[in-house]
């Protein structure tokens, strides 16, 4: 096993959308916000009648789901109702070829209502269900200490139960001397978490992921550059993500920029920093450096932004090894 996350397991539903639908929802675009049942059902209703696609997703699922097509062993640990959606994702995640540790709970499992609006910007909706409920006791430590990295998001941050989750993987990670992935994942979750967020990335991770929106709300700054700089103070290997302008990697004090690929009029940009994720980390876990990982990361963001949807399919999976493997992006 190369790598284990905690995540949530959401089922996706992706909906197109106009500036009107974000402001009658009272919406903030290009967001993550947890809904209940009654805002859920408020949104499902503004969007009935348009074409709605259908996925197994989750930030830290995806990521995962990434690594395994590329070729890296990895475990998913989370939480999922005993209902048709629940059974859907167990089935999704086995023919993927990605550990299944999820748990099964007598509640609803996680959906995520994602927006995509023109400019091909997407706002999240989540429903968190059963995922509320996974805590420490879930937490498998066999597993944990046969990682050799651990991967989670900061959208674990938002419940009790799943912080206590990852609090107990981090304690194994200092015993066990298991490297340590993290992903902001979200600027409003920055927002709230944002002294906790700090300590993490100082004390535990060897590996620290942000855009540069996330970036600006943990340490106050409008330059991605400048974040980066800062970031990589607290950790070894840090990447700021900055849209259009590709990104910046610390690597031990050392600053790159990496240019970004793949098409200049991305279709969605749904899992792109999830795949970004992923990228970096294969690289990583093959001995390349973070300038080397990090355009890897950039390749594949690129090629998910040409898609609908947050991972790839077979066919696609293959045609970005391939590239991977010819080593023309190095």
């Amino acid at each position: 096993m190369a790598v284990y996350g905690i995540g949530n397991p959401l089922i996706d539903f992706l909906c197109y959308a106009d500036e009107s639908d974000l402001e009658a929802l009272s919406l903030s675009k290009g967001t993550m916000l947890l809904v209940d049942e009654k805002k859920r059902a408020e949104i499902l209703e503004r969007m009935k009648g348009r074409k709605v696609v259908c996925s197994c997703g989750g930030s830290c699922p995806n990521t995962m789901v990434t690594l395994r097509a590329l070729g890296v062993e990895t475990t998913l640990a989370g939480g999922i109702g005993c209902d048709e959606y629940g059974k859907m994702y167990r089935e999704k995640l086995r023919e993927s070829g990605v550990n299944d540790e999820l748990v099964e709970f007598s509640a609803a499992t996680g959906t995520s209502i994602i927006l995509l609006t023109e400019d091909r910007e997407r706002t999240m909706n989540t429903y968190l269900g059963a995922n509320r409920l996974y805590d420490d006791k879930c937490v498998n430590p066999e597993s944990v200490r046969k990682a050799e990295l651990f991967y989670f998001t900061g959208y674990m941050w938002d419940t009790e139960a799943q912080r206590s989750a990852v609090k107990k993987v981090l304690d194994y990670t200092k015993e066990n001397g298991i490297k340590v992935a993290f992903d902001l994942a979200d600027p409003f979750a920055v927002g709230r978490y944002r002294k906790d967020f700090l300590s993490i990335v100082e004390n535990f991770c060897d590996i620290v992921f942000a855009n540069s929106e996330e970036a600006r709300f943990l340490l106050n700054n409008y330059d991605a550059y400048e974040c980066c700089r800062s970031m990589g103070k607290l950790a070894p290997i840090a990447a700021v993500k900055d849209g259009r302008r590709g990104s910046w990697v610390s690597d031990n004090g050392k600053l790159t920029r990496i240019p970004l690929y793949g098409s200049s009029a991305p279709v969605d940009t749904t899992g792109a920093g999830d795949t970004y994720a992923a990228g970096f980390l294969y690289g990583i876990l093959n001995g390349l450096t973070a300038e080397q990982s990090g355009k890897i990361a950039s390749y594949l963001a690129g090629e998910i932004t040409g898609q609908t949807g947050a991972q790839f399919d077979k066919k696609k999976a293959e045609e970005v090894r391939k590239v991977i493997s010819s080593g023309t992006l190095l």
